[in-house]
């Protein structure tokens, strides 16, 4: 510790003795750096404050019926882009600061200049939507109209930005609302042309197709078992009627006129005919099976009437018991034509209904997906609905309601002194790096042209150990020289110190003035 104290004692002593060096060094340090900031141009700062409210009654209000933009990211989109060169591009027009380039060059160093010195930051921690614009100019009024011009493009760019956005969200859900309204009806002409083209083959209509199959073959059967039983007693009839004599021993002959066996079957028919008539309609089948049986007898009794020749008028009446059978046999005859007619009906709708049947399935699918199409554009057309109600509404109350409010705290103001450069500031800090300039330049030729000023550094030097010291003693004259040289010294350190003081007084005193 001791050498180390003496060490420095010994680069101090060295400093000391070329301290003209030093303070020649200091002068010409401080008068370089003190003309230096002097001629610094005067730069004012113009500062505001604005706060981004976006807390709004309607918020929570309109909750679920409005669209719900998140105003935070918003808040923070604005604030990143108000930088940007576009608005500069802005700025510069809107301060007539772009009149003064004359290229384009120059315009874009304008603009990358504003962009490099426009500054906007959180005013403080915690509040995030607070925010402080500062921007700085050599001209105050220039400062300001940059900072309020600022300002304005944040205000009116949210509310275009917020418009803009709206109305392009309108416009493509107008046009997906069109383009699902097609689609939707195109669904359901689709939809009605398959039902109509496949009326009462639908899921629901008429029962389960495999029942009407086993019904309509039940039918069949039914119906072929009494076909079969008509054609047994028919031909029965026929046996008994072959064997019986038609005549009763007549007397003479008389002129009939006609065939009374076709008479019979005519009439057991209408009678027949008239019985299904109570039961059935005209378009039952068994109704026109009997009325087509009889128009072919009574065509068959005319044909016969112009044939036959005229019998005698002599001539005997027929046996009873055989116009008796006659006519059973006629309605017999009726009865196995209406059976087979229904026979054949019933086999027709059972062949119907057999490929109806092995069509349902794929006609179920087909319903299944024209009707799971028709429902998906119906709810996106009645949800691209409600969406445009809801921006509609949102439109409206952004329109007449302030859902993001800009409150200007502090208006753009300029304080009277300029920001830059703070000369007294620069002046003491030139007056420090010159005296720690002066002494480094001395302390630096010292260590290059060292004088030795005690026995250690003898000892050091030579390495000879130094037996004693010998004091100086200077005389009148030579003291009288040290102590001017020391007072010139002193004068020039002064004097360096006054004009450091000049300077700051001639600041303030300018400052104060402005």
């Amino acid at each position: 510790m001791h050498e180390l104290i003496d060490q420095l004692l010994s680069h101090a002593r060295g400093i000391w003795l070329r301290r003209w060096h030093a303070i020649i060094a200091a002068w010409l340090i401080a008068v370089v750096g003190w003309a230096f900031v002097a001629t610094l141009p005067q730069r004012y700062e113009a500062s505001a404050r604005v706060y981004i409210d976006t807390q709004s009654i309607l918020k929570p209000l309109m909750y679920g019926l409005a669209v719900n933009t998140p105003i935070e990211q918003q808040v923070q989109v604005m604030t990143r882009t108000l930088l940007s060169r576009p608005n500069m591009e802005k700025v510069a027009r809107m301060t007539d600061m772009d009149l003064k380039t004359k290229t384009s060059k120059d315009m874009e160093k304008l603009v990358t200049d504003l962009m490099g010195s426009v500054q906007l930051e959180a005013a403080a921690r915690g509040q995030e939507n607070l925010y402080r614009i500062t921007y700085q100019n050599s001209s105050p009024d220039m400062a300001k109209k940059v900072v309020q011009s600022l300002l304005t493009i944040l205000v009116e760019g949210s509310l275009g930005s917020k418009r803009k956005d709206t109305d392009s969200a309108k416009r493509f859900i107008e046009d997906q609302i069109k383009s699902y309204e097609q689609k939707l009806t195109t669904s359901e002409t689709a939809l009605k042309e398959f039902k109509q083209k496949h009326l009462g083959m639908m899921p629901g209509q008429g029962g389960d197709y495999f029942a009407k199959l086993g019904a309509a073959q039940v039918s069949i059967n039914e119906a072929t078992l009494a076909l079969r039983e008509a054609e047994t007693r028919r031909d029965q009839l026929k046996r008994q009627l072959a064997g019986e004599d038609p005549e009763a021993g007549a007397e003479g002959a008389s002129a009939v006129g006609g065939n009374p066996e076709l008479d019979a079957r005519i009439q057991a028919l209408e009678k027949n005919l008239d019985q299904m008539r109570l039961s059935y309609t005209e378009q039952h089948p068994d109704i026109v099976s009997t009325k087509r049986v009889v128009a072919q007898l009574e065509e068959q009794k005319k044909q016969e009437a112009k044939i036959k020749k005229p019998v005698t008028a002599n001539a005997a009446s027929q046996n009873p018991y055989y116009q008796q059978l006659s006519l059973s046999l006629a309605e017999a005859e009726a009865q196995a034509a209406s059976l087979k007619a229904r026979v054949s009906e019933y086999s027709s709708r059972f062949n119907q209904l057999r490929q109806q049947a092995n069509m349902v399935p794929q006609v179920e699918t087909d319903l299944l997906q024209l009707n799971r199409d028709y429902e998906v554009n119906k709810a996106n057309y009645a949800q691209l609905l409600s969406r445009r109600e809801s921006a509609q509404m949102s439109e409206d109350m952004e329109s007449k309601t302030d859902v993001i409010d800009f409150k200007v705290i502090d208006p753009p103001y300029v304080p009277p002194n300029p920001s830059f450069p703070n000369r007294p500031l620069l002046f003491s800090m030139v007056l420090l790096l010159a005296l720690a300039g002066g002494a480094a330049f001395a302390f630096v030729l010292s260590q290059i042209r060292p004088i030795i000023t005690d026995r250690t550094g003898i000892t050091a030097l030579t390495e000879y150990p130094v037996l004693g010291t010998v004091t100086m003693i200077w005389n009148d004259t030579q003291t009288k020289s040290r102590r001017k040289k020391l007072l010139a010294w002193g004068a020039s350190f002064g004097a360096l110190l006054s004009a450091y003081a000049v300077l700051l007084g001639v600041t303030f005193l300018f400052v104060r003035s402005a």
